[in-house]
């Protein structure tokens, strides 16, 4: 594909541009080179002269400051253009009769070469500086040998290594500024990547939350609204609508509990009025009492050694026992559901996992069946993995061949991974994500 050349026109799209040779000079370097100009020709009228005596006499002196004008212009768009102008510019002007103006825009190339030029330009510019300032003096000393070649020198290095040097300090202050600059919006996108870090995870803890606390009234709700409305007996029709209304009001005043802990702002009220192992006898009997009627019958194997356990940990116990049961309440085929605590105790006194089983039977279910959304064991895989532990939930199959649905849960119960976990524990996690993980047609709540 060939490209078109310089400066002719490019059609795009049925609009003609025109790319022109050479880069368009800024606004403010057009106007320094004027100010060049008029100074040098102000100086050229007046017969101000640095250098009377050069060999080139007349008018020629303006050539030099012409063309020093026209690097003056091309200084910000094109630096190394203008910098070699600027120095054919200065050696004409020194063969003539020199204008101080030209000297003085020379400085002025010098600097923004350093500037605005490229990285190789801007570290060329001032070893180059430096060495011609040397080479200028030992030059003059040798051919002169008095202390004029000193003041050359001078002259050369003010002329070529003073801007140069200057441009450096600036050029390393705005590469400083701009880093700054760039780190503190990098700052600014991190603070906001928190903030909506810190926003999801507090949604999820509370959806986790309401779905572990209310979930089970619902659930309780919902079995005994759809027994009530497939039997016609009377008297069960009364005791399912009692059970109903049982249940609508413990989760109204779980709800109020709810919203009045994300009222508060300390976290203390939290701690205080999380549920404990300790309950577990009273969540066996809720559900001993709503699940009689669909053949199940409940128990309790609690083989801990009776070790305070840290408060994150219980409390995730505690939601995954309750998941579990309503889960069982919900879709367990008629048998016993075995809830199962075993914490050994570590050497040299420290403490070993908690784990925690619950197995329900797994098979079809008769009568009514309250649906699920798979929520319940997406809740109780978060709970777990916040802490450090492992989770897992399906069917297994027992020693006698009967088949089981297991959820296991290992929380890590140390002192260390107690302290670690103690945000978890509470809810306030950064998981998220409710999508349903039933196995074969067995899901959470």
């Amino acid at each position: 594909m060939r490209r078109p050349a310089a400066g002719a026109a490019v059609f795009d799209g049925g609009v003609s541009t025109f790319r022109p040779p050479f880069p368009r000079p800024h606004r403010d370097d057009l106007l320094i080179a004027a100010a060049g100009l008029v100074g040098g020709a102000a100086l050229w009228a007046l017969g101000l002269f640095s250098n009377p005596h050069a060999p080139l006499g007349g008018d020629w002196v303006l050539l030099p400051l012409a063309v020093m004008g026209l690097a003056e212009a091309l200084r910000r768009t094109a630096p190394s253009a203008a910098l070699a102008l600027g120095a054919v510019a200065l050696v004409g002007d020194l063969v003539t009769r020199s204008l101080l103006a030209t000297i003085v825009m020379f400085t002025d190339v010098v600097y923004a070469a350093v500037l605005y030029g490229g990285p190789r330009l801007s570290r060329a510019v001032l070893p180059a500086s430096a060495a011609l300032t040397v080479a200028v003096t030992v030059g003059t000393l040798a051919a002169v040998r008095g202390p004029e070649a000193l003041l050359a020198g001078f002259v050369c290095g003010l002329v070529t290594v003073g801007p140069a040097w200057t441009a450096v300090i600036v050029r390393d202050h705005r590469n400083a500024a701009a880093a700054e600059r760039l780190r503190a919006e990098q700052t600014a996108l991190l603070a906001e990547m928190d903030r909506v870090q810190a926003v999801t995870a507090e949604r999820s803890r509370m959806a986790r939350e309401l779905h572990d606390v209310v979930a089970n009234h619902l659930s309780a709700i919902a079995i005994h609204a759809t027994a009530a409305q497939s039997l016609d007996d009377h008297a069960a029709t009364r005791r399912a609508l009692a059970v109903i209304r049982e249940n609508s009001v413990q989760g109204l005043a779980e709800m109020r509990r709810l919203i009045g802990l994300l009222r508060t702002s300390g976290g203390d009220e939290e701690v205080s009025a999380a549920p404990t192992l300790d309950a577990l006898d009273a969540l066996l009997a809720h559900a001993r009492a709503h699940g009689a009627a669909g053949g199940l019958v409940f128990a309790l194997r609690d083989e801990r050694p009776g070790r305070p356990l840290p408060a994150p940990v219980e409390l995730a116990a505690y939601r995954i026992v309750q998941e579990s049961l309503t889960n069982a309440l919900k879709h367990a085929s008629p048998g016993e559901v075995t809830v199962t605590l075993a914490a050994p105790g570590g050497d040299g006194g420290g403490a070993g996992p908690l784990t925690v089983a619950v197995t329900s039977p797994y098979g079809r279910r008769p009568g009514p069946r309250a649906p699920g959304s798979g929520a319940g064991l997406v809740g109780m895989r978060e709970r777990v993995e916040l802490l450090g532990g492992a989770f897992s939930a399906g069917p297994v199959t027992a020693a006698d061949g009967r088949a089981l649905w297991e959820v296991r849960a290992v929380l890590p119960a140390g002192e260390a991974d107690g302290s670690g976990g103690h945000g978890g524990g509470h809810g306030s996690g950064h998981g998220s994500g409710h999508g349903g993980h039933g196995t074969r047609g067995r899901g959470g709540a």
